[in-house]
């Protein structure tokens, strides 16, 4: 049976699923799930993301991560955690930049939160030459600070939506028209958890919701004002907002969320405004990632790496830095939220 076939059948018997719950089916159905079936990245997948893109990010990261430890007394022992890890190149270029600060990595204990199995064989044959431990959460990690990074995590955990309607909300589902999926509302009602941040919604306002991140970042910042760290995240989206950002992505293209399901990547812009709101320790202010990147001195890093380039491999190379810090293409789009223990030092090249 198709995923198609699995969400119809059950839509027809159970009634319409919640966006949410759609996104779950898609990207985590244990044997047709989109995640748990294949390797999603790169050019012969579904999307590129920015460790894929150039090396440089992720030594920039890795060195901002490296420089928080050192103004926080670099610690003998500390966890370095991603959330989504990819085919581990984020982690690896991090490594590999952090290995010219002296103690870092071998202070590091290596912990990687991956759902997909697929992924998972690909981090341990790019990790190889390290000590790795994967997770399915951090809700067990050692009592000791932890240094955090999250690219494109945020923005794949799923969503639910409402449409304001006079006083109510009616929650938008996935149902059948005929055969075919299709969007539609549910019966309007009071949603006393929007009040707080959309309260003041006009009439006929979308919002979106991301119940699943609440308390992941929290536990992330719980744990960092216990016992010192840092956490790096980085996605596209902004400081609150409304709207459909709800989207599908497949074979590099925007395809309609509803057409191939689990076939296509599902996201949605990430609300750093309810992500900061449910951390619960200290973070620098929002930061585009082409302002972040250049504070950390992505440009000069790039000319020296220029150096030794001609030709195309010259071309991608600035090609690369220019996706990466352009303001029409991911240098404003995407964003820079850091976490950091309450009375310690900002991490270097958010704004502050």
């Amino acid at each position: 049976m198709s995923l198609l076939a699995h969400i119809t059948s059950r839509i027809a018997t159970q009634g319409p699923m919640r966006i949410d719950e759609y996104m779950t089916t898609c990207l985590l159905h244990p044997t047709l799930g989109y995640y748990t079936t294949r390797d999603p990245l790169g050019t012969e997948g579904d999307f590129t993301t920015a460790p894929e893109i150039s090396q440089m990010f992720g030594e920039l990261l890795g060195l901002c991560l490296a420089q928080t430890w050192i103004s926080q007394g670099a610690p003998a022992s500390f966890t370095l955690a991603e959330l989504g890890p990819g085919r581990g190149t984020l982690m690896a270029d991090v490594l590999r930049a952090c290995k010219a600060v002296p103690g870092f990595v071998e202070a590091a204990e290596i912990v990687l939160v991956e759902a997909s199995p697929a992924l998972r064989n690909v981090q341990a044959q790019t990790l190889n030459a390290y000590d790795v431990a994967w997770a399915d959460t951090l809700d067990r990690l050692a009592p000791q600070p932890l240094f955090l990074v999250a690219n494109e995590f945020f923005d794949a955990l799923p969503i639910r939506q409402f449409l304001r309607e006079g006083t109510q909300w009616r929650e938008r589902q996935v149902g059948l028209t005929g055969d075919a999926l299709a969007f539609g509302l549910a019966p309007a009602q009071p949603q006393p958890a929007l009040d707080p941040l959309h309260g003041d919604a006009a009439d006929g306002t979308l919002v979106e919701v991301c119940a699943a991140a609440a308390p992941i970042i929290a536990g992330v910042g719980a744990h960092i004002e216990a016992n010192g760290g840092a956490a790096v995240i980085i996605d596209y989206g902004d400081w609150g907002g409304t709207g459909d950002t709800l989207q599908a992505v497949r074979a590099h293209q925007k395809v309609s969320p509803l057409a191939t399901p689990g076939a296509a990547d599902l996201t949605a812009h990430v609300d750093f405004r309810a992500l900061a709101a449910a951390a619960g320790t200290a973070h620098a202010a929002l930061t585009p990632q082409g302002v972040f990147l250049e504070q950390l001195g992505i440009t000069p890093r790039a000319q020296s790496l220029a150096k030794h380039l001609s030709g195309q491999p010259l071309q991608s190379h600035v090609a690369a830095h220019r996706r990466l810090t352009h303001p029409q293409e991911m240098g404003n789009l995407f964003k820079v939220l850091a976490l950091h223990q309450s009375g310690s030092a900002v991490p270097p090249g958010v704004a502050t």
